[in-house]
């Protein structure tokens, strides 16, 4: 089998992500078909930690749901604790609420259980994709209001927009795809062109085999 895996800093793991198959009322990427390959998530997960050296954070929130996934290995690699930020009615403890419009221009709501932490606790934020920043901008405000400090945003990409550019301005925020890279040129036209080359078998985990 080739191996496709270019230098560190090519962020080869990208390529593995699949094209929206269902229309406009979904997302128009899956980035999920990096996590089930080990070798792509775990370089996902070291360039994101690389990046992230010199921000001090005591744990990582992610918000639902596939922020789970990310922000919960953000946690388990750093050491650190993982904070979950629910999507509304997910809880069965008391809970501070923030409503937000998401991509889809749905209004939603997100929760945090309340208390979560003590005050003054650094939160890393994580989310898989930040499109339009309503998803992230709830999570925020939930941990401000119980008088956190949002220490940073992680994420796999964040497109350019009027909310996502006062992310960059408030916060130290990294991202597997590069500020100025072709990677985030094509995200903010959101069309890769490795979708031309799809093919969701390079992703598969075979025994004794993890990069494509």
């Amino acid at each position: 089998m080739t191996d496709l895996k270019g230098p560190r800093d090519d962020r080869w793991y990208l390529s593995l992500m699949s094209p929206n198959t269902k229309g406009p009322k979904f997302a128009w990427l899956d980035p999920t078909s990096v996590y089930i390959n080990s070798a792509a998530f775990a370089d996902l997960l070291d360039d994101l930690l690389a990046d992230l050296e010199g921000v001090a954070f005591d744990v990582v929130g992610g918000c639902d749901a596939m922020g789970f996934v990310l922000g919960a290995g953000l946690a388990a690699r750093s050491g650190k604790g993982f904070l979950p930020v629910r999507k509304a009615g997910k809880l069965c403890v008391d809970t501070d609420r923030v409503s937000f419009t998401n991509y889809s221009g749905k209004t939603q709501d997100m929760e945090m259980r309340l208390p979560a932490f003590a005050p003054g606790t650094r939160v890393l934020l994580a989310d898989q994709w930040i499109q339009t920043g309503g998803t992230m901008e709830a999570a925020v405000q939930l941990v401000e209001r119980q008088g956190g400090v949002v220490a940073g945003l992680a994420t796999i990409a964040m497109e350019n927009c009027p909310a996502t550019d006062a992310f960059a301005s408030r916060f130290p925020v990294v991202s597997a795809v590069v500020q100025g890279s072709r990677w985030q040129a094509e995200c903010n036209a959101q069309d890769l062109s490795s979708f031309r080359s799809y093919a969701p078998a390079r992703t598969f985990p075979t025994a004794g085999r993890t990069k494509p």
